[in-house]
């Protein structure tokens, strides 16, 4: 499907790298394995129209199109930093919407996109790194407490996975 998109193949392997994060995540705290996996390796499907923060958006009009359930959709649509709220959304020139994750799919997916630096894998300073040095700590804080919310959840620090 990535590919019939119109993805690069640096696009499709970093789907790859990030549905393998994901994947040991999903493990550790019983998440839905096969949603997580179909939507991870489907998450930046929309990367084959545009690289900026309207991909999630083109990836769900992908997905649409392509008939898949919401559940994949809404991951799709919503993995983008920590969540962007529908203040937020106006304010960057996304459709009036709350993309935030909500399922435990969702933020699993977000987070270990967040994780994935091209395809490797970062530690959580090393992910929020880029938006403290903008003085973007907001964003930097939602991925924090996403990793917080994981690691918990998991049982283990994700650093450690």
């Amino acid at each position: 499907m990535l590919r019939d998109a119109g993805c690069s193949r640096e696009v499709v392997e970093h789907c790859k790298t990030v549905t393998k994060l994901a994947l040991k995540i999903a493990g550790k705290c019983n998440a839905n394995i096969e949603l997580v996996e179909a939507g991870a390796l489907l998450h930046d499907i929309g990367r084959s129209r545009t690289h900026g923060v309207m991909h999630g958006v083109e990836g769900a009009k992908i997905g649409r199109k392509f008939g898949l359930p919401d559940e994949i959709v809404n991951i799709i649509e919503r993995h983008l930093g920590g969540g962007i709220s529908k203040e937020e959304a106006t304010k960057i020139g996304l459709p009036e919407k709350d993309y935030t994750p909500v399922t435990l799919e969702e933020k699993i997916v977000c987070h270990a996109d967040n994780l994935i630096a091209h395809n490797r894998k970062q530690t959580l300073s090393e992910a929020v790194k880029p938006y403290v040095k903008n003085d973007r700590d907001d964003i930097a804080e939602k991925i924090r407490k996403l990793h917080r919310e994981l690691s918990e959840k998991c049982g283990v620090d994700l650093d450690e996975i």
